[in-house]
């Protein structure tokens, strides 16, 4: 009788949790939202991060297409154009993809706890703020794009362009803000798999109208920049749509859309410092065309388009580090600090593998890669040497960022964001610059400074992570004895 009046309250119990949270039972099954608390380490990480691998190749695509399309139809001097908006639109979102950060970690966090109230409040605030940002940034961006441009030197012969190809970009913002919002979200969630299938329709998409707006209607870089904004809103409200149909957590409703102001807080407090370390990287990308842009419209053009190729390079380590944070996320929350050691040497291996394998790509193949954007042999050659010297030291940069990604994910990026200003601000631009003074290196001064500051930051992100101070940033904190501390009570300890 005993045993069964247990299992009549343990019935009771479930029966309840599914009342109560009936939209994540459905997501679950549906969307296959992934708890990456319990199983092999290596074995989530690997399965998460390759959708979400694959959906970075295809964001980049967008860039590479472009590059690509213009560099053959239209010339070196609009590739240059298309290749230096890059950094300055990155400038200009980058505190905006911390931020966001910020929130898709609290929503990890709170999903390993299994607290589902807080995981629709994050989400329903990080909606208020895409939109709110988007629009702000959008009036900003254009503003200042020409004093931007004239601050880093930018040739007479590109800004024509470039500043067309920027406000037509610009004026798209909140399509891209609402895609890699939500795309965040789902991700926090362990869902990497559904941003995918949007972002590869809208890739296609984006490459269809590139070949009709520039080859066929002969519009140029406004071309490209039509058909990138064009791509974008589609896989946006496609992705509302469907998710207001069939997904029970992330919708999407103007009415519905509440704001938490604790929520937004501790996403701040963790996004904040992720968004100004994204700002001043960006910054300093912009600083670097400064320094390139010295040596002619040539090295702008081999810098842009090998910098192209650069960013494929960089995407795996980049997935499994995103990947890593969510896996820590969920584990911090889950209250379960001792799969994190063991997933960082998962990832690290993993990661290795891989980065290893592209090096020895860019290298071997460097020359034709370049050739794949345009036929200038000054070009050319300039992107080859750029490629053979930051391909050999991607393990660096692989190393670096997937020990970041532990640290992100316990919600600790105060002390990254000071890495990385210090490697970047401190380190790598004034390298490149004294390097590129020099007669014997000239602009292989710059290249050369890149693998510098990576290996100034792998350093410093190493001796934080050994002293263990990350652990006490986690959002969701428990006692010694396991039990989760209420928020804004304290426990006996």
């Amino acid at each position: 009788m005993k045993n069964r009046a247990i299992e009549r309250t343990v019935v009771r119990a479930k029966v309840q949790k599914v009342v109560e949270y009936p939209y994540i039972c459905s997501s679950i099954e549906i969307f296959q939202v992934k708890d990456l608390s319990s199983g092999n380490e290596g074995k989530l990480i690997l399965k998460f991060a390759i959708p979400m691998l694959l959906g970075n190749v295809f964001q980049q695509l967008y860039n590479v297409v472009d590059s690509i399309i213009v560099g053959k139809f239209v010339g070196k001097v609009a590739l240059a154009a298309v290749g230096t908006s890059s950094p300055v639109i990155f400038l200009l979102i980058s505190f905006f993809i911390g931020i966001t950060m910020g929130f898709t970690i609290v929503v990890s966090q709170y999903f390993g706890a299994k607290d589902f109230d807080n995981v629709k409040k994050a989400i329903n605030t990080l909606y208020i703020f895409i939109f709110c940002t988007s629009i702000f940034m959008s009036l900003v961006g254009i503003l200042l794009v020409d004093f931007i441009f004239r601050m880093i030197g930018l040739s007479p012969l590109i800004m024509p362009q470039a500043k067309v190809f920027m406000n037509i970009f610009l004026t798209g913002l909140v399509f891209l803000f609402g895609y890699n919002g939500t795309s965040a979200i789902l991700r926090g969630l362990g869902d990497s798999k559904t941003p995918l299938y949007f972002l590869i329709g809208s890739v296609v998409l984006n490459i269809i109208l590139d070949l009709i707006f520039v080859p066929v209607f002969h519009w140029g870089v406004a071309g490209v920049a039509v058909a990138t904004v064009i791509s974008q809103g589609g896989a946006f409200i496609v992705q509302i749509i469907y998710l207001n149909r069939y997904h029970k957590v992330v919708k999407f409703s103007f009415s519905a859309l509440k704001f938490d102001r604790v929520i937004f807080i501790k996403s701040m407090r963790i996004g904040l410092p992720t968004g100004f370390q994204q700002t001043f990287v960006a910054a300093g990308m912009v600083a670097l065309y400064w320094v390139v842009n010295k040596f002619g419209v040539d090295a702008n053009a081999a810098y842009s388009v090998a910098g192209r190729i650069d960013s494929f390079a960089a995407l795996p380590a980049m997935s499994f580090a995103i990947a890593l944070s969510t896996f820590v996320g969920q584990n911090l929350g889950a209250n379960k600090p001792e799969r994190v050691k063991t997933g960082l040497i998962a990832t690290l291996y993993l990661t290795s593998a891989v980065t290893l394998a592209i090096s020895a790509i860019i290298v071997l193949f460097a020359r034709y890669l370049m050739m794949m954007f345009t036929n200038d042999q000054v070009v050319i050659e300039l992107g080859r040497s750029y490629l053979v010297v930051i391909g050999s030291s991607y393990i660096l940069f692989s190393t670096m960022f997937v020990i970041n990604g532990v640290l992100r994910g316990a919600g600790d990026t105060l002390i990254p964001m000071f890495i990385s200003l210090f490697s970047l601000w401190v380190i790598r631009i004034p390298v490149a610059y004294l390097l590129s003074k020099n007669p014997a290196l000239g602009i292989q001064g710059i290249w050369w400074s890149i693998p510098i500051g990576w290996l100034s930051g792998l350093t410093l992100y190493y001796l934080y992570y050994r002293s263990g101070k990350w652990r006490l940033k986690a959002v969701v904190k428990y006692n010694k004895d396991g039990r989760k501390v209420e928020e804004g009570k304290i426990e006996n300890r």
